[in-house]
């Protein structure tokens, strides 16, 4: 692709030297401290790194890439993880009393997966960092190792020598789009707004399904612009020579001062209008006739033309800094105004999460728009070069087939940019960030019958916004920790290091609490599902994969011995006297979650606690949410819907007493059935090879279900989740397709964490049932009801 010369490399981020007295998250510095004289600034060898905590899972890295700015390096590698995961297998009973047997074998077994790595540090240690990587290398299969960036042209020989590895160096605009393409499709809270004004800094916003087309602003020592249309179709299609390092010369001319990171902390202090002559000191006002405010900027740097007087370094400093933003935010509305485009990502080391940069860019986007475009910015925009050139090497496996995930675990998170919150990380060149993304089994997608995927938020509270209910949840999760420590280690009583993995867990997720207690804009938008999905996370990471493995075994072998005498008094009722008891059982059910306190201690300490005593538990109608009569109606008068969706929730007597007799409702009528479980455990939540086991049981007890089966009017189908919440823009794309074929017209959610947590307000194109009990006094009172109320909401889409 052709540019032209004065083109600029966006990665070249600017070299800042360190700071005395920086802290530092994962190296141990001897107290000299010192740095090496040498060409490539080596560190000094008291400097350790410890691979559990940075480069994890070396000695499995099959294939490497690195981008290398003028700054800063960015590595990425993929690897093969091995890890515990629990599996059911169904016994063989036959010729066995099965009164007194498990309903099926549990087992803990080794599983290989992959995981991408991207680890970002100062160029000042790439050589020590090397040396590092050369030492724990074993099983890598490459001998070549994909480079952008301008620094991979200065480190070549270094990385050669080290790694043995052969330096491919590939084209940065390309590596950059293909990263940025990466992020945006695979990384639902990727994408914020800045606003240093109100309570929450970033504003993340809900990936489009479709990311094309859309602009990148790559403000590096100049200013290069992009459009985007496809993965491999790009074009740069204008630039500006001033940029970023336009601010850092004028800006060391007028200041003396060198350093860039310095210069915008000037910046930061100064009040350009001490420098700058804004429209009412030409006019005396606002200008009415154009309709120009008074405090716009009528001239850049325009009272030093007439004031005599010495102006502050601060003051220039903020005076060019929105010379040189709005010139660029000009620039970019501009473009995106000639190419019909109304998504601008803004990147390169100008922004680099500097908030001063980020807000002098964001007002001059909404000044220049009126505020039709907002600028946005990229939680990893770091990354994308790294990403890019990966994924390059990658090509022949073709990673963009898969979908991938965000490992919460041993990902650092956006760090705060703003001074007086959480000072540690004001040193920012000073850390070792990380990204760690696993890959999914299957590819996720949309659920079909979302109304508007575009404008679909899976969580009904946005805790990084209501600080109220973020310092409720926060002290939930850490108070029910230890409690969850301890479920894990007794969910492995044959394992001697148990006991110590469940307290590296503990020690690891209050670590994750108490950081977004500080920055709840870590990961994304802090929402209960996000910390749910971080605790998940955790304890994958130190070998837990289903710490309710044993509860829900023994739960699902008590609720099936009761299934008959269940089904014998739902047929002896009368039909609408039936469908209230039906709907009744399915609450019920929905009461036995080890996820809610309240309800985790009942069943702890009343082991007789079953299904009837939960129905005594309900609300009474009417309920807090209560359409039952409309569903009721729509029962008696419409027709059978053809096809009905259910997500399930809890094993045990929520799937077997309070689901299968509804699904068996349902195929009685004539509706298909597609009943969807978690592809993997999280909580006492069904699985999907667990309901593989349960259905063959029930159909062996129920002519209804085994005939639903033989004629696939009933359809068993994994979700591609492991969370205990359901995000419906992310779902196994098997079960996309099934919906699609079967002209699924009804959709039942079930579950606090899938019916309240998420999806309260989803809209979806056909009708639907969302259906809970509350289990948490906290949020019941929040919602005006008290524990254990009743959601019960039936939706018709508006025709």
């Amino acid at each position: 692709m052709r540019r032209p010369r004065w083109y600029v490399d966006v990665c070249a981020y600017i070299c800042m030297p360190m700071r005395p007295g920086e802290e530092w998250v994962a190296f141990k510095m001897a107290e000299r401290g010192g740095r090496g004289s040498g060409g490539h600034g080596s560190l000094d060898k008291s400097i350790t790194l410890p691979p559990d905590e940075i480069f994890r899972n070396l000695e499995n890295a099959k294939r490497f890439a690195i981008d290398i700015g003028g700054s800063l390096t960015k590595l990425a590698y993929y690897s093969t993880v091995q890890h515990k995961v629990a599996r059911v297998r169904s016994f063989d009973h036959s010729g066995k009393d099965i009164e007194n047997e498990p309903l099926y074998e549990i087992s803990v077994q080794e599983e290989i997966t992959a995981r991408l790595h991207f680890i970002k540090f100062e160029n000042t240690y790439i050589e020590t960092c090397l040396d590092f990587i050369k030492d724990h290398l074993v099983n890598t299969e490459t001998k070549v190792i994909k480079a952008t960036g301008g620094g991979a042209y200065k480190f070549k020989d270094l990385i050669e020598k080290k790694l043995g590895l052969k330096v491919d160096k590939e084209d940065v605009m390309t590596c950059l789009i293909k990263g940025c393409n990466f992020v945006l499709r695979n990384i639902p809270h990727e994408v914020f707004a800045y606003q240093k004004d109100s309570d929450t800094e970033f504003r993340f916003q809900t990936n489009h399904p479709n990311i094309f087309p859309y602009l990148l602003v790559n403000i590096g020592s100049g200013v290069s612009i992009v459009k985007v249309e496809t993965e491999d179709k790009f074009e740069w299609i204008g630039g500006s020579s001033i940029g970023g390092g336009t601010f850092w010369g004028l800006g060391a001319l007028l200041t003396k001062t060198k350093k860039f990171d310095e210069l915008l902390q000037l910046a930061s202090k100064g009040q350009h209008t001490n420098v700058d002559m804004l429209v009412k000191d030409v006019y005396g006002g606002a200008y009415q006739t154009l309709g120009l405010s008074g405090n716009l900027i009528a001239s850049s740097f325009g009272k030093s033309t007439t004031a005599d007087k010495e102006f502050s370094k601060e003051d220039m400093a903020k005076s060019l800094l929105h010379m040189i933003s709005n010139d660029i935010g000009q620039l970019a509305c501009l473009y995106a105004k000639i190419h019909n485009l109304d998504k601008i990502y803004f990147g390169g080391f100008f922004i680099r999460g500097h908030p001063v940069t980020m807000r002098t860019i964001t007002y001059s986007i909404n000044f220049f728009s009126k505020g039709e475009v907002q600028a946005l910015f990229l939680r990893h925009e770091g990354y994308l070069g790294a990403i890019g050139a990966f994924l390059k090497g990658a090509e022949q496996d073709n990673p963009n087939q898969y979908s991938w995930g965000e490992n919460y675990a041993g990902s650092s998170g956006l760090m705060s940019t703003s001074p007086d919150v959480y000072p540690m990380q004001r040193t920012r060149s000073g850390t070792f960030d990380m990204l760690e993304m696993d890959r999914l089994e299957r590819p996720l997608v949309n659920l079909p019958l979302l109304k508007d995927p575009s404008t679909y938020i899976p969580d009904t509270v946005d805790l990084t916004d209501d600080a109220m209910a973020r310092k409720y949840w926060l002290t939930c999760f850490e108070e029910a920790l230890d409690g969850v420590a301890k479920r894990a280690a007794a969910s492995q009583p044959d394992s001697i290091d148990a006991p110590e993995r469940a307290e590296k867990f503990r020690q690891k997720y209050w670590n994750k609490l108490q950081t977004l207690r500080q920055q709840p804009f870590a990961y994304g938008t802090l929402t209960v599902r996000s910390l749910l999905d971080t605790r998940e996370h955790c304890l994958n990471e130190f070998n837990f994969p289903d710490p309710y493995s044993k509860v829900k075994q023994k739960e699902n072998g008590i609720a099936l011995k009761c299934f008959q005498s269940v089904i014998e008094s739902l047929d002896s009722l009368g039909w609408e006297e039936r469908q209230f008891a039906l709907v009744k059982g399915l609450l019920a059910g929905n009461v036995f979650d080890w996820g809610a306190k309240a309800v985790s201690d009942v069943l702890e300490s009343e082991p007789q606690f079953g299904f009837e005593e939960a129905k005594s538990k309900l609300q009474e109608r009417p309920w807090l949410e209560d359409s039952y009569s409309q569903w009721l109606e729509r029962l008696k008068e419409g027709p059978p819907h053809k096809c009905a969706l259910i997500f399930a929730d809890n094993s045990g007597i929520d799937i077997i007493l309070g689901v299968f007799p509804f699904v068996r409702e349902l195929l009685s009528r004539g509706t298909e059935v597609i009943l969807a479980c978690n592809s993997g455990p999280a909580l006492n939540d069904v699985t999907y090879s667990e309901s593989l086991i349960v259905t063959e049981r029930i159909a062996a007890m129920d002519p209804v279900i085994q005939s639903a089966l033989r004629e696939e009017k009933l359809l068993l189908v994994q979700t591609g989740s492991s969370s205990p919440c359901l995000d419906l823009s992310r779902l196994d794309k098997g079960l996309a397709v099934l919906v699609r074929e079967r002209q699924t017209d009804l959709v039942i959610i079930e579950g606090m964490g899938r019916a309240i947590h998420t999806n309260y307000y989803a809209a979806l194109n056909c009708e639907s049932l969302k259906l809970a009990v509350i289990k948490n006094s906290w949020l019941a009172d929040r919602l005006g009801g008290k524990i254990f109320s009743v959601i019960f909401k039936y939706e018709v889409p508006c025709k």
